[in-house]
């Protein structure tokens, strides 16, 4: 039998801990350092013996992820390494700008031809387009400090705002919506209202999947949220075209247009809802380790 007291003076150091600390750049959180005993009062899990060993599971993973978000970092600060996490960072910068340009040009044709042509999915996705808009300055400001990257509660912040954007649109889109069915408004086809149609839809989904492989990298709830409203974007775009096409062939189905704006409208409600639910808490929880303003 081997010596406790041998064994005491020689941890065995654990292997993917110390890659993960080499990689960030950064020193371990408390909770992951196998140096000293005063970083082992942090989520820490119960002591084991010294020749026990445990297989790197997907729980265990887990746990990991959860301890590194407890400590204030987001999971992609143990799997990134620091130049590759700022130039995922700098495209995130690069597509929030894109995406600021080219929506609000679609917003101000898509205001108009709501105006123009009484379209509650127009003016439905003339809002989503602002909202867009919106939430790509909410993400520029996510990422505009290169040290807080994988700063949890600057993400949980970010995701709380758009949360508060997101059910505040969805009541003003779901109340032009439900007016535009209440008066029986028609909407009128013409070539201009196809043409804002195909272009919004398709940009919006390029930019969608853009955002949803950024956010995927650096595991970004707010770049998430704002690929989603890229998507909606892109689905009130499409049905613009799809509700002038139906009422061209069939007049009765009249209520096919506002009856996708208010579809829509209670999808982004129901998203702000769960989006503001999940992150409050979080920003609650992760206030005390913001290390980066």
């Amino acid at each position: 039998m081997t010596d406790p007291s041998t064994q005491e003076s020689y941890p065995v150091p654990d292997s993917t801990v110390v890659d993960g600390t080499v990689r960030n750049g950064q020193c371990a959180p408390d909770g992951f350092s196998n140096n000293h005993h005063q970083h082992q009062n942090h989520h820490q899990p119960q002591a084991k013996s010294p020749g026990q060993s445990e297989p790197y599971t997907n729980g265990h993973e887990m746990k990991i992820t959860d301890s590194v978000e407890g400590e204030g970092l987001l999971e992609s600060s143990m799997r990134l390494k620091p130049h590759e996490a700022q130039n995922y960072r700098k495209k995130a910068l690069w597509v929030s700008w894109v995406s600021i340009v080219v929506t609000l040009m679609l917003a101000v044709a898509a205001f108009t031809l709501s105006f123009m042509r009484h379209s509650a999915s127009a003016f439905g996705f003339a809002f989503d387009a602002s909202l867009d808009v919106m939430s790509s300055f909410i993400v520029l400001w996510r990422y505009s400090n290169a040290a807080a990257v994988h700063s949890a509660h600057r993400e949980y912040i970010a995701c709380v705002v758009l949360g508060v954007v997101f059910v505040l649109s969805s009541l003003c889109i779901l109340g032009k919506a439900i007016h535009n069915l209440a008066t029986k408004m028609l909407p009128e086809v013409d070539d201009f209202l196809f043409s804002v149609s195909i272009v919004s839809g398709f940009t919006c989904i390029l930019l969608a999947v853009a955002k949803f492989m950024l956010g995927r990298v650096l595991t970004s709830r707010a770049l998430f949220t704002d690929a989603f409203n890229s998507m909606i974007g892109a689905v009130m775009g499409f049905s613009i075209l799809i509700s002038a096409e139906v009422y061209k062939q069939h007049p009765d189905v009249w209520f096919l247009d506002g009856t996708v704006g208010v579809l829509m409208a209670l999808l982004i409600f129901g998203y702000g809802v769960k989006l503001l639910r999940d992150m409050v808490p979080r920003v609650r929880q992760t206030r005390n380790y913001e290390r980066f303003e």
